[in-house]
């Protein structure tokens, strides 16, 4: 089971998962998240995987997907408060790194985001 909760502020669409994301349940991030995504033209989405119990190679390709559609439109997806030593193991084994950005929290990507805004 897969429990998401959304939250929309300034311009970033933050992305709360409890539960599994695996290959049962990643249709319903799919739905939950990707399609609002492509279809509200979001640029910047965070993933916070604090509630996160465990993640499979369908969910880590789901999360890939939505930076890629994010860096399309020149915007970025990050990942914060990953939960435990597994799920950490399994993201870095498929260099989920080496794209999205990892934080420590949300407020440490809100004040990275508002800096580079204010540079602009």
């Amino acid at each position: 089971m897969l429990d998401t909760t959304l939250e929309f502020r300034k311009g970033i669409l933050f992305v709360r998962l409890a539960g599994k994301l695996d290959h049962c349940t990643s249709k319903q991030l799919q739905s939950d998240v990707t399609a609002k995504v492509i279809q509200n033209g979001i640029q910047k989405v965070v993933f916070n995987l604090e509630q996160l119990e465990d993640i499979d190679m369908k969910g880590i390709n789901l999360l890939l997907y939505n930076y890629e559609i994010c860096r399309e439109r020149n915007g970025n997806c990050y990942i914060c408060n990953i939960p435990n030593e597994k799920i950490y193991r399994k993201l870095k084994k498929y260099r989920t790194f080496n794209y999205l950005l990892k934080r420590d929290n949300e407020l440490s990507i809100l004040h990275e985001i508002a800096r580079l805004e204010e540079t602009v």
